[in-house]
C-alpha cells in the first residue's frame, strides 16, 4: 500500500473494532533503494501482528544490473517513468558496490538483495516478478542465504 503507518494502525484498529478481525498483511514497496518503511511501517506491523509481503524488491530490476551499461532497447526502462526515477547515477553506483559484494559471495546480485529483505522477521514474504523461468529459480535460491553481520555492515555503509 501506499499508506503511512499511522493511517494503517487506524485501518487495523477500526477493522478490529468494527468487524471482530483485522488485516493479515501490509503490501509495502521495500527494497535497498526504497527503505522508507523501516522506521514507522515495520515497527507498527510488528506491534499490531502484521506480516508484510514487499513488492518491487528488485526495484523494478535496477537492482539485478540489468541496466549498469545504460538502458538496453526494448526494457521497461524504455518507456516507465517510475523505473528513470530509480535509474540514478548514485544507485547505479551502488548497485555496482552491491555487485561485487554478490560476486564475492557467490551470489547474484537478485539474490543477494532478494536475501538482504528476506533476513528481515518483519518480512512475510515478497513478491518478484520473472520474465523467464531461470529467473524464478534463481530469486529462490535467496531463501536459504544467510548473509553475516559483517556483510550487512558492508552493504549498510554502502546503501546510506
Amino acid at each position: 500500500s501506499v499508506w503511512e503507518a499511522d493511517q494503517i494502525e487506524g485501518a487495523v484498529d477500526i477493522a478490529r473494532e468494527w468487524l471482530g478481525y483485522q488485516p493479515f498483511v501490509e503490501q509495502p514497496r521495500y527494497n535497498m533503494l526504497d527503505r522508507h518503511i523501516e522506521d514507522a511501517i515495520m515497527p507498527m506491523c510488528a506491534e499490531k501482528g502484521l506480516g508484510i509481503v514487499a513488492w518491487s524488491p528488485l526495484a523494478q530490476g535496477v537492482l539485478t544490473t540489468k541496466y549498469l551499461d545504460g538502458i538496453p532497447e526494448g526494457s521497461r526502462a524504455t518507456y516507465s517513468q517510475w523505473i528513470k526515477e530509480d535509474l540514478t547515477e548514485a544507485n547505479l553506483a551502488k548497485v555496482r558496490k552491491l555487485h561485487a559484494i554478490a560476486g564475492d559471495l557467490g551470489l547474484t546480485m537478485p539474490q543477494l538483495a532478494l536475501a538482504w529483505i528476506l533476513r528481515r522477521p518483519e518480512i512475510s514474504s515478497i513478491i518478484t516478478g520473472a520474465s523467464q523461468p531461470e529467473q524464478v529459480e534463481e530469486n529462490v535460491k535467496a531463501s536459504g542465504v544467510e548473509l553475516s553481520e559483517d556483510v550487512l555492515a558492508e552493504i549498510e555503509r554502502i546503501l546510506v
